[in-house]
């Protein structure tokens, strides 16, 4: 009667249907994305040890019900197994929560000394309990007594600490994710409470189910796109970690199409169809990452794929076909993993590097220079980061150039462009070409800009001190200093501070196509030409050309790029076009000047074709900022 009685508090549905559930997960795991990180581990541990734990409580009540010799001994050792497993997952809460937290050494040892202090504490009364006839026990008429009831102890024991690490480091992790773990463990409060009340244990383990179902949806998920069959670009790290961590060797694959590089652009459904399958149905076990709108990364294991380069081959094959279709611009990258660079989980940049050196349409193979190159990038931009933390405006690894410009009106050299190298220690000289798209993508430029500007507002002032008639000089800025609020008030601060006369600076913009941009440049235009500052519209005869807009924007000077000097000297008809356009500006007022000027035939073509200044190669290569005034001439 006894057993029955105890047997009737208790139902195996809620042990089923965790091992069900856990086994579910499992499934997903295998045949989902998720990220290995070493909080993961930890995860699956918890789904194991859960998984025990139910099975252990169905052993426990099945003997229970079973026994006829009245031999309870296995029952009870069952019983300590049970309870033991599920302190070890309230162990491997506590665990998980401090790495998801990342707490340092200082605040994690007084946790996890608590924590296991309670976890051996409560297992070994337990035991003891177990064995004194204290606790759980059966009676000589078959009956179970509760006796003192350590499990419960334990459970708000480790209930509390779990409590006080949510509440104590809540900022520490994003507050809606940490609010969802919350919600199912006072789901599972309430659950435990509920059945105690009603006499019931059936749910006990199913009450560790809700926070771990919680931990895989808010922490671990990475859900494929369906279409594409990519992940997101965040499981890259944690796949190249994974694969390094095991010495496993791997392929990497890059396909960049540029006319999809914007957040307001999708790969068309043909293209999404035909790079799924290219990376399900070549390649085994790979994981393709979704970089952005118009990148796609494929990481393949070597292991898996005996047969990769054939695969390689025939992918490539067929992606030379797609090609023939659809005619969009791409860049193909692939090469073999690189220890140095998986060692610092570095393939983005890496890749991204490769992307900037090569041309359109071109497929590439990851050679060695490609490795030093990105090293030698790597060093720059450790380099700049230096600089722009510094923030002192005259760094000596910041050299000041420029390149005197002649004034056909005056006869002489009185303005000039100023121009920028950086000198490290590792590389020596580093030209603009191999640093300036660095500088962009990592947000340095502006703070080169402000360096390059103050060193040539002390140049301008030295040689006025010294009697040196400057006209002016000129700085380049890029467009995406110019979205910044503060770049105005920058640039002003620095010539105030200066001393120099105004409208002894200029700045050179390029144009853009962007509607946004477009205002941006107006707006900044206006504010600094109040300061005296004038504007020069740089490489006209490259970009957009709109010229519509040109004349919206109040711009002092227009430089033709070296490619319509070039084009003038083609043809007639050549000649005509470039002398019409700089025609046209002459007579609204503007000042312009040709870039590129190399001989004397260039010289008298472009004076003829309504030049106000000459820059080029014919009257000097770029100097340092300090040779000046071996050009420029005194004040009468």
């Amino acid at each position: 009667m006894g057993q029955q009685l105890y047997f009737d508090n208790y139902s195996p549905v809620g042990d089923i249907v965790v091992i069900a559930i856990c086994i579910v997960m499992m499934i997903l795991v295998a045949t989902s994305y998720v990220t290995r990180t070493k909080s993961f581990k930890i995860f699956i541990n918890m789904i194991v040890y859960l998984t025990l734990a139910a099975i252990c409580d169905l052993i426990h009540h099945d003997w229970y019900l079973r026994i006829s010799d009245s031999n309870y001994t296995p029952i009870y050792i069952v019983r300590v197994i049970y309870h033991a497993i599920l302190f070890s997952i309230f162990l491997l809460y506590v665990v998980y929560i401090v790495e998801t937290m990342h707490l340092g050494r200082n605040k994690r040892i007084p946790i996890m000394i608590t924590s296991s202090i309670i976890y051996f504490s409560v297992i070994i009364i337990d035991i003891i309990l177990t064995v004194e006839h204290k606790g759980f026990r059966i009676s000589k008429t078959e009956d179970h007594v509760s006796g003192y009831n350590i499990f419960m102890v334990g459970y708000i024991a480790f209930g509390a600490v779990i409590i006080y690490l949510v509440i104590r480091f809540r900022n520490k992790v994003y507050r809606k994710a940490m609010n969802g773990f919350y919600g199912t463990m006072i789901v599972s409060f309430i659950i435990l409470y509920s059945q105690g009340r009603h006499g019931q244990s059936s749910f006990t383990v199913a009450t560790f189910l809700f926070p771990m179902i919680a931990m895989m949806y808010l922490m671990h998920s990475n859900p494929y796109d369906l279409e594409l069959g990519s992940v997101n670009v965040m499981a890259l790290k944690d796949t190249v970690s994974d694969f390094y961590n095991k010495k496993k060797p791997f392929v990497i694959m890059s396909l960049y199409l540029p006319d999809f590089d914007s957040d307001s652009k999708e790969f068309p459904k043909e293209l999404q169809n035909t790079i799924r399958r290219y990376s399900s149905e070549y390649f085994k076990g790979s994981v393709l990452f979704q970089i952005n709108s118009g990148h796609v990364i494929l990481l393949a294991s070597k292991d898996a794929n005996s047969d990769l380069y054939t695969k390689i081959r025939k992918s490539l094959d067929r992606f030379n076909n797609e090609y023939g279709k659809y005619r969009f611009d791409y860049k193909v990258v692939i090469g073999d993993s690189v220890d140095e660079i998986s060692e610092k989980n570095e393939y983005l940049n890496f890749i991204s590097s490769i992307h900037r050196n090569i041309k359109i349409n071109t497929l590439h193979q990851i050679d060695e220079n490609d490795i030093e190159t990105y090293k030698r990038n790597e060093y720059i931009n450790e380099q700049l980061g230096d600089i722009c933390k510094n923030a002192d405006l005259r760094d000596p690894r910041v050299l000041a150039y420029c390149q005197p410009v002649y004034n056909i009106k005056t006869g002489k050299y009185d303005t000039a462009e100023a121009l920028m190298r950086l000198k490290l220690d590792d590389l020596g000289m580093v030209f603009p070409d191999q640093f300036i798209s660095i500088a962009e993508e990592h947000g340095y430029v502006h703070g080169l800009t402000k360096i390059i500007l103050q060193k040539t507002c002390d140049a301008i002032k030295d040689l006025i001190d010294d009697g040196y008639e400057v006209k002016r000089i000129s700085v380049n800025v890029s467009i995406l200093e110019l979205r910044d609020d503060g770049f105005a008030q920058d640039i002003e601060n620095i010539i105030s501070e200066s001393r120099i006369p105004d409208g002894k600076i200029a700045i050179e913009i390029t144009e853009t196509q962007s509607e946004s941009d477009f205002e941006i440049f107006k707006n900044r235009i206006e504010e600094l030409k109040k300061r005296g500052v004038k504007f020069y519209l740089d490489d006209f005869g490259t970009g957009y050309s709109n010229m519509e807009r040109i004349m919206e924007l109040p711009f002092d000077i227009i430089k033709f790029d070296r490619s319509l000097v070039l084009a003038s000297d083609s043809d007639e008809r050549s000649e005509k076009m470039v002398a019409n356009l700089a025609g046209m500006f002459a007579d609204l007022n503007y000042s312009v000047l040709y870039e590129g000027i190399e001989n004397e035939t260039d010289e008298k073509r472009c004076i003829a074709m309504s030049a106000s200044y000459l820059q080029g190669y014919k009257y000097s290569r770029p100097i340092p900022i300090e040779e000046l005034r071996n050009f420029f001439s005194k004040e009468d």
